[in-house]
C-alpha cells in the first residue's frame, strides 16, 4: 500500500522531535552500515505524527488500495463535508453524503463503522497510549476496514511507536531491496533478517528507508 503523505506531516500538538529520535539514529549509524551512509543524508528531518486518532484512521482507510492522488482528492471532499473530522460528524453526513466524495460503498460502510466505533466507545482511544503494540494492533483490526498495515501506520504516525517494523508495506520492502540488495526481489523472511539489526527502533530504520524512495516527507 502506498503511504499517503498527509500522514507525514508536522503535527503541532505533539512533541517536535519523537524522544527516543536522536538515540535511535546513532544507535543505527553505529552497528548497520547502510544506515551509517542513509541517515545522515537528511540531516534533521524526523518522524512527524498526527495527533487525532480518529482523523488519522480514517484518513487510512480513505488511502487503502488507490494512488494518493486519487485518495487525497477524496479526502479533501470529505474534510470539506466534515470540516471538524469527528465521529458524530461523520455519522451525521451518511451514507450518500460520504460516497458522493468519491468513497467506494465498501470504504464508506468502513468509515461509517470507525465512526461508530469511536463514538460508542468500543475501542480505548484513552489507553493506547498505555498499551502494548501488539495490544493496540488487536483492537484496531476488529474494526471493519483496518487491516494489521493500518494499524501499524497507526502506531508509526499517532502512538509514534519506536519499533514498529510494517512487513507488508511497499515501500519498506522496496527500501530493504533497494538499498540492502541491489534492487533484487526480497522475501519478509530477508526483510525480517536486515531489520533484526535495528531492534529496538524499527520504525526509524522503516522511516529512513521510505526517505530514501521519496526525500519530501509532504
Amino acid at each position: 500500500m502506498a503511504l499517503s503523505k498527509d500522514l507525514m506531516g508536522a503535527a503541532p500538538a505533539l512533541p517536535d522531535l519523537p524522544p527516543y529520535w536522536a538515540e535511535a539514529k546513532a544507535e543505527l549509524m553505529r552497528r548497520d552500515r547502510i544506515m551509517n551512509k542513509l541517515i545522515p543524508q537528511f540531516g534533521d528531518m524526523h518522524l512527524r505524527g498526527h495527533p487525532d486518532p480518529f482523523t488519522t484512521l480514517a484518513r487510512s482507510i480513505v488511502g487503502q488500495q488507490v494512488t494518493v492522488k486519487a485518495a487525497e482528492a477524496a479526502w479533501g471532499k470529505l474534510r470539506e463535508l466534515c470540516p471538524k473530522m469527528t465521529p458524530s460528524q461523520v455519522i451525521k453526513a451518511g451514507a450518500a453524503e460520504l460516497s458522493a466524495c468519491g468513497l467506494s460503498k465498501r470504504k464508506t460502510e468502513y468509515i461509517l463503522d470507525l465512526a461508530d466505533h469511536f463514538k460508542a466507545k468500543r475501542v480505548h482511544a484513552d489507553q493506547w497510549s498505555e498499551m502494548d503494540d501488539e495490544a493496540v494492533i488487536a483492537e484496531l483490526v476488529q474494526i471493519r476496514g483496518i487491516t494489521r498495515w493500518t494499524a501499524e501506520m497507526f502506531l508509526i504516525f499517532n502512538l509514534l511507536r519506536p519499533n514498529v517494523l510494517p512487513l507488508d508495506d511497499a515501500g519498506l520492502i522496496q527500501g530493504i531491496s533497494q538499498n540492502y540488495f541491489s534492487g533484487e526481489p526480497v522475501s519478509r523472511s530477508d526483510a525480517r533478517e536486515v531489520a533484526a539489526n535495528w531492534e529496538p527502533w524499527r520504525t526509524v530504520a522503516t522511516w529512513y528507508l521510505w526517505r530514501s524512495l521519496d526525500p519530501n516527507p509532504g
